[in-house]
């Protein structure tokens, strides 16, 4: 059963029609105390409720944000939807750091709020216990335990519509995470659309993303559909999304909230029904207090959150990955899959890899293409591993008393050396993208 609360009875007649027609049960209420005696009196068939903020002739939100911490007391695991108006939504980020699970905006979308609903009921309820030995994960390596529970929350999400942060180290695999819950979706037979946005610049992100018409600027030739048109029906992978300019982050907030956008040049509105998923390796958190990120913005993104883990803490895993990466490199190669011996495996299981699994997949091929032996030696992968991926005497990692900038400062240095200045291979070297690299060299004051 699903609660209605909102002292407007066309509001509530409105959500009570849609939802039935959606097949569920639905009470209402029309303020705080009916309520709460809703939530008293069907506590064990209440499995949801959609509030509004404002009650009477209120419009601080505080009758709201009182009644959402009253009904978590009664029912802390009750997910609860707040309705708001698009100027609300500081009012609704509190309401979510409060306890509340997602919040819509006046006028809503009556599918994108039915996705809310199914997304709310699906995610804090019981699924089936196979859900994970469906789950595809054929092009993700390892059984380590970490990497086990974060398939296993991707199993329970893939279904859903909710918006999904992947959180990670660059060369960790995130954008195989997420081609992974756009493949067990139901989305899966429409486009998963990558977007690199630390790759986009401000002055092209409205065309890149929402698309232009011909005329709209010098150079644009003929009509062009945006990153979020070719998404229709399908998925969106915003990578790098800790990239993104703050003028930028309120245009894609009133995209993801509305899925609504106009082309560059035209002033007729366009709908899109995509699902939303975004990684990045930044502290989000940390730049929302510097106010370089949105923090309504990361609400709206991270319903859940995915913490790859780095390859140092998934050492069990590299075995694994070495096979996997030389059986593949050896048939496209068209070569013979060359043996690696237990003395270089154990070798491999020791470095640091703060490229994490792109930089063991770099080495792993690296070493076959330079040594052309069928059997490969400890030697062989320290002749070619990276100068700070190296293993000290005690065969532990050798950070020695190196702080972590120290390191990535020297790997940044030392390829720098090694490609004479060639940023694009550099950038491919470390795993990171050009922007990312420019940002690194300001910060540790590297001139090329």
């Amino acid at each position: 059963m699903i609660l209605i609360v909102d002292d407007d009875k066309a509001v509530r007649l409105s959500l009570s029609v849609l939802l039935k027609r959606a097949g569920h049960d639905v009470l209402a209420a029309d303020g705080p105390e009916t309520a709460l005696d809703a939530v008293r009196g069907h506590r064990n068939s209440l499995r949801l409720v959609i509030m509004d903020m404002n009650f009477g002739r209120s419009t601080s939100g505080e009758d709201g944000l009182e009644l959402l911490q009253r009904v978590k007391v009664l029912s802390p695991g009750l997910p609860v939807i707040l309705i708001t108006a698009w100027g609300s939504i500081p009012l609704a980020v509190e309401g979510m750091r409060l306890g509340a699970f997602d919040f819509i905006t006046k006028p809503w979308d009556n599918r994108m709020l039915l996705q809310q609903v199914e997304t709310a009921l699906t995610l804090t309820h019981d699924v089936p216990s196979d859900a994970d030995t469906v789950f595809d994960r054929s092009a993700i390596i390892g059984h380590n335990r970490a990497l086990t529970e974060l398939l296993d929350t991707a199993a329970r999400v893939a279904p859903t519509d909710a918006p999904v942060l992947i959180l990670g180290e660059n060369g960790t695999g995130k954008e195989l995470v997420a081609q992974a819950i756009h493949a067990n979706s139901p989305r899966r037979a429409n486009p998963l659309v990558m977007v690199n946005l630390g790759g986009i610049s401000q002055s092209l992100f409205e065309s890149e993303m929402f698309g232009h018409v011909k005329g709209a600027y010098t150079g644009a030739g003929a009509d062009r559909k945006g990153r979020f048109e070719m998404a229709d029906k399908g998925t969106v992978f915003l990578d790098e999304i800790g990239d993104l300019d703050l003028s930028c982050q309120v245009k894609l907030l009133r995209v993801l909230q509305q899925h609504t956008f106009e082309r560059l040049g035209e002033s007729k509105p366009r709908k899109a029904d995509f699902r939303v998923i975004a990684a990045t390796n930044a502290d989000l958190w940390a730049m929302v207090s510097d106010h370089r990120f949105r923090e309504d913005l990361l609400y709206r993104i991270n319903l859940i959150t995915l913490r790859l883990p780095p390859l140092r803490e998934r050492r069990d895993d590299i075995p694994l990955l070495v096979e996997k990466f030389a059986a593949d490199f050896a048939k496209t190669s068209g070569m013979r899959t060359p043996e690696v011996s237990a003395e270089a495996m154990d070798y491999l299981c020791r470095l640091p890899y703060p490229g994490n699994i792109r930089e063991l997949k770099n080495l792993v091929e690296r070493t076959i293409l330079v040594s052309g032996s069928p059997r490969l030696e400890a030697s062989d992968f320290s002749r070619n591993a990276n100068p700070t991926t190296t293993v000290g005497e005690t065969g532990r990692p050798g950070l020695g008393s190196a702080s972590l900038d120290d390191l990535e400062r020297s790997a940044i240095e030392n390829a720098l050396r090694l490609h004479r200045g060639n940023i694009s291979k550099v950038a491919t070297e470390l795993g990171i993208t050009r922007q990312t690299l420019y940002r690194k060299l300001e910060k540790y004051d590297i001139r090329r």
